[in-house]
């Protein structure tokens, strides 16, 4: 089946539950098959991303631009302030870069397929809140013991590379 671009996936859990680590192997693994991925990520921390606020593009926006794009050498950073940019405008802008895969890490609330991460107990409640899960990463026997009986979603260790190859059939075959 051909891949429908770009092929959208998100990765969830909790603060530590692994997500940055996974979207990492996942991004290495895409590039392997041919594969050119950008990210989106949702800082879910509260307050700002850091930036650095030394620079001339910090100055520009502290000065009232809405936005600042510093390039050199290939590379080509983008800073805006207040916009509030909707998760969708965000896919738009990200698809100019004409990518084959999307990966988005966080937006629990999102409808795209997705990788649930499970850290621990407290984190059992996402099973029942997050949707349109396709596969479950667990960080102990007893989250596997737990899910043995309770799902029907294909669910892996957290060390298991299987799990990044499993996803990644999974993005081949949208």
């Amino acid at each position: 089946m051909a891949l429908v671009k770009p092929a959208i996936f998100q990765i969830v859990g909790y603060q530590n539950s692994g997500k940055t680590t996974i979207t990492t192997k996942l991004i290495q693994a895409l590039k392997l098959h041919g594969f050119m991925a950008v990210t989106i990520k949702h800082h879910g921390h509260g307050g700002k991303p850091d930036v650095a606020e030394t620079k001339d593009s910090a100055n520009h926006i502290a000065a009232g631009a809405m936005a600042s794009i510093v390039e050199g050498d290939g590379r080509l950073i983008l800073q805006a302030e207040n916009t509030n940019m909707s998760l969708e405008k965000q896919i738009k802008l990200m698809d100019h870069f004409q990518p084959d895969v999307i990966l988005i890490e966080g937006y629990k609330n999102e409808i795209f397929p997705k990788l649930l991460l499970l850290r621990d107990q407290n984190d059992l409640s996402l099973l029942t809140r997050v949707k349109n899960v396709k596969l479950i990463m667990y960080w102990n026997e007893n989250l596997k013991r737990y899910l043995e009986g309770k799902t029907e979603l294909p669910y892996f260790s957290i060390q298991d590379e299987a799990a990044i190859s499993w996803i990644t059939h999974f993005i081949k075959e949208q």
